[in-house]
């Protein structure tokens, strides 16, 4: 939530599309299912006006990819500037993504920085495998936890619901989301 709030405060968005993903092909671990995540984010962004949870990649068959979601947007949206709006973790990782070097063509990218996030920002430097693109930083709150420890406490059996908003919460109880098996 505080990544799209601040992606439609500071980029002044018209929509946020909130893509969850299909089949990630770069993944290690298995994903909850499409239909949770989906409902997920229905839960999560449902009042926040200016965002659609866009149920597109969960609905391809095979490996979703980026750069064909980008294509998708350009075609519905013709003439309108794309941004690909990420956190730093991934933004390390994108020239490994599938055809990255079309992703700073069809979107401006847009790494969001936690303050506290100390030695560890992402540079230009960082994208020498794509072609030069602008590179934009979008600032969020400070914030304790990233998604990877929230799942590793629900594994562990420990609550979230003050870390993540009460509906989702009581969806992943509901549905033993993200517990040890």
């Amino acid at each position: 939530m505080a990544l799209a709030q601040a992606a439609i405060e500071q980029l002044q968005l018209d929509i946020l599309h909130v893509v969850p993903t299909g089949q990630a092909w770069h993944k290690q671990r298995p994903l909850s299912a499409a239909e949770h995540r989906l409902a997920m984010c229905r839960l999560a962004f449902a009042e926040l006006t200016r965002a659609v949870v866009d149920a597109r990649e969960t609905q391809r068959s095979g490996p979703t990819y980026t750069i064909d979601t980008l294509r998708e947007l350009q075609a519905q949206y013709p003439g309108a500037q794309l941004y690909l709006i990420m956190g730093e973790d991934q933004a390390k990782a994108l020239a490994t993504w599938h055809r990255a070097e079309d992703l700073s063509r069809a979107a401006i990218i847009c790494v969001a920085s936690r303050s506290e996030s100390m030695g560890t920002a992402v540079s230009v430097d960082d994208f020498s495998g794509l072609p030069s693109s602008p590179l934009q930083r979008l600032q969020l709150p400070p914030s304790p936890l990233n998604a990877t420890e929230i799942r590793d406490l629900l594994a562990r059996g420990q609550s979230v619901s003050t870390l993540v908003l009460e509906s989702v919460a009581r969806y992943i109880d509901q549905h033993h989301l993200y517990q040890a098996a």
